[in-house]
């Protein structure tokens, strides 16, 4: 079927009543911005997964852990990973307790123990952050779009008072602006929705890594003298 011209996607928008056009841009703002998130998650947690991963493998092939701290020590903070800081916190904090007269074992483990949980919050707030904002865009952008397409619709059932007979020529331009607003709100929310459910499922298997290797590194600590 051949599209006229008057049927264009950049003539409906352009022919769209005032707040029709407002919704459009609204939804174009917030599909460029959750754009920009997606890509930025996507580079975030890839670098993290790497960085977790190449930590393991420090941590599990080399048992001196003064050596091993000096090494995350030497690192820039904007190139260590999570995991990193995590070990870190937790190896800081139980040197410190432990150089303490009078606190028993059990003491030592359980503030080592709580700096690293702390640590490890501060770093999953940090990995979460932005996902919010793809959730919502995910489950009200289809909203707002509608609310376009039924005012649009509205407006062109209004314009037919004045037509003498109606006809699907007059209908047809009306109800096509109106439906733009519907696939854009579905164009934002759906890219949205699949980043989300991919990037939490990614974020909670980084998350099992990291409460895994924080029951692991209390062990090692347990054992040391």
């Amino acid at each position: 079927m051949e599209v006229t011209q008057d049927l264009s996607f950049i003539h409906l928008i352009s022919n769209a009543s005032m707040l029709v056009q407002l919704v459009m841009g609204l939804l174009l703002l917030v599909s460029l911005l959750s754009w920009w998130y997606i890509f930025l998650k996507l580079f975030a947690i890839r670098r993290e997964v790497r960085l977790t991963g190449k930590f393991e493998d420090a941590f599990w092939h080399n048992q001196n852990l003064n050596e091993l701290y000096k090494q995350v020590s030497g690192t820039a903070q904007h190139n260590q990973g999570a995991l990193e800081r995590i070990f870190a916190a937790g190896l800081v904090e139980f040197v410190k307790l432990k150089k303490q007269h009078g606190v028993d074992a059990a003491a030592v483990m359980d503030g080592t123990r709580r700096a690293m949980r702390a640590t490890y919050q501060r770093e999953m707030d940090r990995l979460e952050s932005h996902l919010a904002f793809l959730a919502s865009v995910g489950s009200v952008s289809p909203y707002v779009g509608l609310f376009g397409t039924v005012w649009g619709i509205m407006n062109a059932f209004r314009g037919l008072a004045n037509v003498g007979q109606a006809t699907l020529a007059h209908v047809a331009p009306g109800i096509a602006e109106a439906l733009v607003a519907t696939a854009m709100g579905l164009f934002a929310a759906i890219p949205a929705v699949v980043a989300y459910n991919r990037y939490a499922h990614d974020i909670n298997r980084l998350a099992t890594r990291f409460e895994s290797f924080t029951e692991e590194f209390s062990n090692v600590l347990q054992r040391q003298p």
